[in-house]
């Protein structure tokens, strides 16, 4: 990963080792999770055993810790003027809301027609951006972190108040337009709010007392070259102690029914492989330089698989074909959207090596 001096930590590389061969890692931690899932049976009801109602702690944690280095880079003072690009910030909205919601709902329909329970857990996986693992992924590609958290945050707000609306629509009318039974899902405002103020509210308020606290304190300098070095390894680490945990609960069911993960993960990843290249290259056709739209693409990329979960376990229970679904989901995105991360790179060399990014 390259670094400009112009960055306020460009000259510290405390990651570089663990950068250039963080495909390696992340594989490494899949695996391990499936060995620990497989060969200890027990290890899931143990994790399990650490939770409070639909969310499970050591996962909420490794989420929590993963986000706190980026959001505290974050300088939040400029983003008003970053989300002040309204073309850019209309096709972002356009292809994450409209363009994916609909393209998740026919990939489920097109490949687990036949599997009611998956096919149902994936639409619900489609009705929400992601709000946590997309500002990883943005900053091991480099992306424009102002922008990354203000549309984290607009997104976060809409889907408060829309993922009900959204859920309705997409189970309750469009799936008796296919010729499928209608389904109904009771999820109140309330309910998607705990959610979200889990994953995103805990980081976001840690980072921003933080950032805030120890400028003034310290100074800008001190925070810049000393503080944030300090905490960036952390993001790293905990995505694998999240991968690992991740894996480890359904390890045994990976190795037991792999053709059924198979199945849930041939639409995801066409899904991630889709919305990745179409957000990039609409954005590159509209101007967006190389931060912008790493930014616009990831965001339109991934999704909220906890709040997926926390409804699918909520409204058909934990044992349900909807909630595996919904499991299976990250355990996709990670290795997708980690060589999308590659992918970014490749096409960043492609299309702005002559240009400012």
């Amino acid at each position: 990963m390259t670094q400009t001096n112009s960055s306020p930590i460009g000259k510290v590389k405390k990651l570089s080792f663990l950068d250039r061969y963080l495909t390696l890692w992340i594989f490494s931690a899949m695996l391990l999770g499936i060995a620990i899932g497989y060969f200890i049976p027990s290890s899931a009801g143990f994790i399990n055993s650490f939770s409070s109602g639909t969310t499970n702690i050591p996962l909420a944690i490794g989420l929590i810790l993963m986000m706190y280095p980026p959001l505290a880079k974050v300088k939040f003072s400029q983003i008003p003027k970053v989300l002040s690009k309204p073309k850019l910030l209309s096709l972002s909205f356009f292809i994450t809301w409209i363009v994916g919601p609909f393209l998740m709902f026919i990939l489920s329909i097109v490949f687990l027609r036949d599997y009611p329970d998956y096919m149902t857990g994936l639409i619900i996986i489609g009705l929400a951006p992601c709000i946590a693992m997309v500002i990883v992924w943005n900053e091991l590609a480099e992306g424009n972190r102002e922008m990354v958290a203000g549309l984290v945050g607009i997104n976060s707000l809409l889907q408060v108040f829309f993922f009900s609306l959204y859920a309705y629509f997409y189970l309750e009318i469009m799936l008796p337009l296919f010729g499928i039974h209608a389904l109904t899902i009771n999820i109140t405002i309330a309910e998607i709010a705990k959610t979200v103020g889990i994953y995103l509210g805990i980081p976001f308020a840690a980072a921003v007392i933080s950032r805030f606290a120890l400028i003034r304190l310290k100074g800008e300098e001190w925070f810049n070259h000393r503080f944030i070095p300090k905490i960036s390894p952390i993001t790293l680490m905990a995505l694998l102690f999240t991968i690992v945990v991740m894996f480890s609960l359904k390890g045994n069911m990976i190795v037991s029914i792999p053709m059924d993960v198979v199945r849930i993960a041939i639409p995801l990843v066409i899904f991630f492989a889709v919305m990745f290249s179409l957000m990039f290259f609409v954005g590159l056709f509209a101007g967006a330089d190389y931060k912008d739209n790493v930014a616009l693409s990831f965001t339109a990329t991934g999704n909220n698989f906890e709040l997926a979960i926390a409804v699918s376990i909520g409204v058909f229970g934990i044992n349900s074909g909807q909630a595996f679904a919904g499991v299976i989901g990250p355990l996709v995105e990670v290795p997708a959207l980690i060589l999308l991360v590659r992918f970014a790179f490749w096409l960043r060399t492609k299309y702005y090596s002559n240009k400012a990014i």
